[in-house]
């Protein structure tokens, strides 16, 4: 009941005494409940229950069974066959190869478009000698093969059609 105190200002020797904050904002405090819950509390929920394993089928079983019955019945897989048959399918590609002088060709026509294009940037005259070399390779190169494929389609035709003695002709 008495006359609140008047307020003094303190010297300023001295430092200011901090003003306490109600409890509400002190951040250091821990609250009133435990957060953590007891180890019954959280074995009595479903954390600790595992969800039964399901297999399910990874592959066609009655696809399996046929295959297996083919083995005993043929004595061999089908799928070996398909292996098989894609091999040698392979195989014949790569005997079959590609034509050279249908390659030289192309390579002719690759040179003479470089060096169109070169003579229109105007370093034409810079590629002209060794393109042209190039070219003139080729050209050899494809001379060879057409004497070798016309002396074979000489040889073939003179094997399907043999022609007598030269002298049998004259008369």
């Amino acid at each position: 009941g008495d006359a609140l105190p008047l307020q003094r200002f303190p010297p300023s020797s001295h430092q200011p005494v901090p003003v306490p904050h109600p409890a509400a904002c002190q951040p250091g405090r821990l609250p009133a409940r435990p957060l953590l819950r007891p180890a019954k509390v959280c074995q009595a929920g479903d954390a600790y229950t595992r969800e039964k394993f399901k297999p399910q089928p990874t592959r066609d079983l009655e696809k399996e069974k046929r295959r297996l019955q083919k083995i005993l019945a043929l004595g061999r897989d089908e799928a070996e066959d398909k292996v098989e048959q894609v091999f040698v399918w392979k195989k014949e590609e790569e005997i079959a190869e590609p034509d050279r002088f249908e390659e030289l060709m192309n390579e002719i026509q690759e040179r003479r478009e470089f060096l169109a294009e070169m003579e229109a940037l105007g370093q034409g005259k810079k590629y002209q000698g060794i393109v042209l070399t190039e070219i003139s390779q080729k050209l050899h190169e494809m001379e060879i093969i057409d004497k070798k494929r016309s002396e074979e389609m000489r040889n073939i035709m003179t094997k399907a059609f043999p022609v007598g003695n030269k002298s049998s002709l004259q008369d």
